[in-house]
C-alpha cells in the first residue's frame, strides 16, 4: 500500500487546541466491523459497550517534560534539545535542532523556565563522515567543567514531512540532531541540585506538546501539565502522551471495575516509533523506531487466561495495542513450546495439537523487550480484540494501524477508517490527542 493511500481532509479548526472541560466529556464514535455501522456516543456511554469479563489493558507510561531550550555559547543562537530515551542514568538518547547550526566546538548552555542561564552545558566535540556528532554533556561548578563523552547519529532535515491535507498547522519538524547524550550533573543557577537530570527536569524542561497543539515557547501551563497525562501514569519515559488513556478518570476505572472488567496495565514509552512521520512513497519501505515496553508477569497471566477462555482483550490506545502484539508468543516460540511441551506461564494445556499451537500463538509473554513492530493493512491480530483509540494525523503510522484493525487481515479496513473519518469530520469531532475517541469492536 501507499503512504498517500491514508490521505484525508482535516480543516484545522477541528484540531483539540484544548481538552475537554473533563476527562470523560469528550466523544465517542463507535465503529462495528460486524455489520459497518458507526454510532456516535458520549465517552461516559464507553461502559456499555464493554461486557463483564472483558480485559482492558491500558499504557501507564508517564510523560517527561522533555524538551529543553539553550543557546549558543558564543553566539546566542537558539537550540533545542528533545529527549528521547535513557539508556543508563544521565544518559540518553535526544533529538537536536537546528543541526547544522553545530559544528564541531560548539557549546549549548540551557536555560531554565525563567529564562536564565543554567550551568549545564553541552558540547559538540566531534562529527565522522556519516554525519554523526559525538556531544560532551557537563555542568560548571565554580568555573570547573565536568564532562562525560558520548555518541550522536545526525539525520538529514526532514523537509518533506507530511502536513495535514487542508490544514495550515505545520506537521512535526522532525529535522532534529539525533544524538546520544550524557548529563554529568544538573547543579544550576538556582542552586537545585540531582543526581540524575530526571530530577531537574521539572525546573528545566517543558512538556513536549506536539506542533499542532500552539503554546508559546516557554514554561507548561498548569493545564497541560494535568492533562497531558493519564490519571495513571507511573514509569517515567515518554515523550508523548498515551492519548487514548486521556479520557478515564479514577471514578471511570472504578465503575468499570465493579462492572467486572479487568483493568490491567501495561508500559510503552512513547517515542519516534509512535510519531515519526513517514517519509517513504511505500509502507513496505518504511522502518519503525525502536520503543521499549514491559508487561508484568500478572498482565501476562491476566492476559493468557482471558485469550484460553475466549474473553475480550480490549486495548487503549495504538501504543498498548503494539505492546500485546509485539509481547505475542511468535510463531516459532510456539511451536518450541509445543515440541518441549511446554505451557508459558503455566497457562497454555500441554497437549500437544492444533489447539495447543492456536492457544499458544495467543498468548503473550511477560518481561521488557523492544519493538519496531509496523501494524498496517492486512495485518492478523493474535491478541486484541477491541481498540479505543483517539483521531490520528493524515499519513501516519497510527492511522494506517486503525486501518488495519477495521478490517483484520483484509486491504478493505483503510476504506471503513476512511469513511468513518470522513463522518467524524461532518459531525464536527475535535481531533488528535486533545480530541475525542473511537471504539472498534
Amino acid at each position: 500500500m501507499l503512504t498517500a493511500d491514508f490521505d484525508y481532509t482535516l480543516p484545522p479548526e477541528l484540531i483539540a487546541q484544548f481538552p475537554a472541560e473533563r476527562r470523560d466529556a469528550s466523544r465517542l464514535l463507535v465503529m462495528d466491523r460486524a455489520t459497518g455501522s458507526i454510532a456516535h456516543k458520549k465517552f461516559r456511554d464507553f461502559q456499555t459497550h464493554l461486557r463483564p469479563g472483558d480485559v482492558l489493558v491500558l499504557n501507564n507510561s508517564r510523560v517527561i517534560p522533555a524538551r529543553l531550550r539553550g543557546v549558543n555559547e558564543s553566539s546566542g543562537g537558539k537550540f533545542e534539545v528533545l529527549l528521547l530515551e535513557e539508556n543508563s542514568e544521565n544518559d540518553w538518547w535526544a533529538m537536536m535542532r537546528p543541526g547544522k547550526r553545530a559544528p564541531v566546538g560548539t557549546r549549548i548552555i540551557f536555560r531554565n523556565h525563567s529564562g536564565e542561564l543554567t550551568n549545564i552545558t553541552a558540547e559538540v566535540i566531534a562529527i565522522n563522515e556519516e554525519g554523526h556528532r559525538r556531544l560532551r554533556f557537563g555542568f560548571k561548578n565554580n568555573e570547573n567543567i565536568q564532562h562525560s563523552t558520548f555518541n550522536a547519529e545526525h539525520r538529514t532535515p526532514a523537509t518533506d514531512a507530511p502536513q495535514p491535507v487542508g490544514s495550515s498547522m505545520p506537521a512535526p519538524d522532525l529535522s532534529e540532531l539525533n544524538v546520544h547524550s550524557r548529563f554529568i550533573g544538573v547543579e544550576c543557577s538556582h542552586e537545585f541540585a540531582a543526581a540524575n537530570i530526571l530530577d531537574a527536569l521539572t525546573d528545566l524542561g517543558e512538556l513536549p506538546l506536539p506542533p499542532y497543539i500552539e503554546r508559546a515557547a516557554g514554561k507548561t501551563s498548569d493545564t497541560d501539565l494535568d492533562r497531558y497525562q493519564t490519571v495513571f501514569a507511573q514509569p517515567v519515559g515518554s515523550v508523548a502522551a498515551p492519548t487514548a488513556g486521556l479520557h478515564f478518570t479514577p471514578e471511570l476505572l472504578d465503575e468499570l471495575r465493579a462492572h467486572g472488567v479487568e483493568v490491567c496495565f501495561v508500559t510503552l514509552h512513547v517515542g519516534l516509533g509512535t510519531f515519526a512521520p513517514v517519509k517513504a512513497d511505500s509502507l513496505a519501505e518504511h522502518v519503525m523506531h525502536e520503543e521499549r515496553f514491559e508487561v508484568s508477569e500478572a498482565v501476562a497471566n491476566t492476559v493468557n487466561t482471558a485469550k484460553r477462555e475466549g474473553r475480550r482483550v480490549i486495548a487503549v490506545g495504538t501504543t498498548s495495542v503494539r505492546v500485546l502484539e509485539s509481547a505475542a508468543a511468535s510463531d516459532s516460540l510456539s511451536m518450541n513450546l509445543v515440541a518441549a511441551d511446554v505451557s508459558p506461564l503455566h497457562m497454555i494445556p500441554r497437549k500437544v495439537g492444533a489447539d495447543s499451537r492456536r492457544l499458544l500463538r495467543s498468548c503473550i509473554r511477560s518481561g521488557p523487550g523492544r519493538t519496531r513492530i509496523f501494524i498496517h493493512p492486512p495485518h492478523h491480530f493474535k491478541i486484541v480484540d477491541a481498540l479505543l483509540t483517539n483521531f490520528h494525523l493524515p499519513r501516519s503510522t497510527l492511522l494506517m494501524l486503525v486501518s488495519a484493525f477495521a478490517a483484520p487481515g483484509e486491504l478493505r479496513g483503510r476504506d471503513f477508517a476512511l469513511r468513518a473519518y470522513a463522518e467524524a469530520v461532518i459531525e464536527r469531532y475535535r481531533f488528535f490527542s486533545y480530541g475525542d475517541a473511537m471504539f472498534i469492536q
